[in-house]
């Protein structure tokens, strides 16, 4: 009678062992060539090296990523009248400030989401104290021009994935080499059904650690990509200082899958993650 509990037992763990790797597997076949993407690093919202001259995903931090060969990682969102712009946060508080100071018609702009502006609303606004206004995607596009690699992250706070609808006929047209990553599995999915071509990526970290708000199930199953059978991502980009994670570890060792860290901070912390990553995001430093 025992040696039948634990022989039942010992099934069952089997079983749920197998639906677990199965469940964290990314995609095993028709892999991407990743020579493009080799020998590079990528600038975490551009090269940016100031809040006066080159802020975050400003289109200055971005031309200096291109003049010194780095590739570069930025963020898309829709405006209001469904303009494809890049910019990181989902309101406009913390990178923005008024471009005229003096003008009151814009200061409640500050308070708002970035898609209850319009273009033309959110650009009378400058990224931090420069004169530097949020870019559209279609402008950086035609900026960078297939000079270097860009990994492009679509910021999807819930289930309107319409920022990929919106972006696709810029990004159809662009010569350059690029891929797509997010948070949002259902962005990837997004992609897995109507551009299986292009080379999407699984944005993650240990989330409840960090503490992010929202699902605590939610977040356990994103931190441990468990959606992974549904999305089959090209690559997972991960945060680089939860590398103990065991599905991260299983997705990197066992199924080989390309990894990306982020963000690396110094020389450092990149000479140390060199074993854990195979491609580095990087910010506030310039790497050796």
């Amino acid at each position: 009678m025992l040696l039948d509990i634990l022989g039942g037992v010992i099934i069952f763990i089997c079983i749920l062992t197998l639906l677990y790797l199965f469940a964290i597997m990314p995609k095993m076949t028709n892999r991407h060539n990743m020579s493009p993407w080799i020998g590079r690093y990528y600038a975490h919202r551009g090269l940016h090296n100031s809040n006066n001259l080159a802020p975050e995903n400003s289109m200055a931090a971005f031309k200096l990523a291109v003049e010194y060969g780095y590739g570069i990682e930025l963020d898309v969102q829709l405006t209001k009248d469904r303009v494809p712009v890049i910019i990181h946060d989902y309101t406009v508080k913390r990178v923005c400030s008024a471009s005229d100071a003096t003008n009151q018609e814009q200061l409640p702009y500050l308070d708002k989401k970035v898609n209850e502006l319009t273009l033309a609303q959110l650009q009378q606004l400058r990224l931090y104290q420069s004169n530097e206004q949020v870019p559209t995607l279609e402008s950086v596009l035609h900026m960078v021009d297939g000079q270097v690699p860009l990994i492009i992250e679509f910021k999807v706070e819930n289930h309107d994935t319409s920022v990929c609808n919106m972006s696709i006929p810029l990004l159809d047209q662009y010569k350059g080499v690029y891929c797509i990553e997010s948070f949002n599995p259902l962005v990837l999915l997004w992609f897995k059904k109507n551009r299986p071509n292009v080379m999407r990526g699984q944005l993650s970290s240990n989330l409840i650690k960090d503490k992010e708000e929202g699902d605590k199930l939610t977040y356990y199953a994103l931190s441990n990509l468990l959606l992974n059978f549904i999305t089959r991502p090209d690559f997972i980009a991960y945060n680089h200082i939860h590398t103990n994670m065991l599905s991260y570890r299983l997705c990197r060792y066992l199924y080989q899958i390309p990894t990306f860290a982020w963000t690396i901070q110094s020389q450092s912390t990149l000479d140390t993650n060199r074993k854990w990553f195979d491609y580095f995001i990087f910010e506030k430093f310039i790497p050796e």
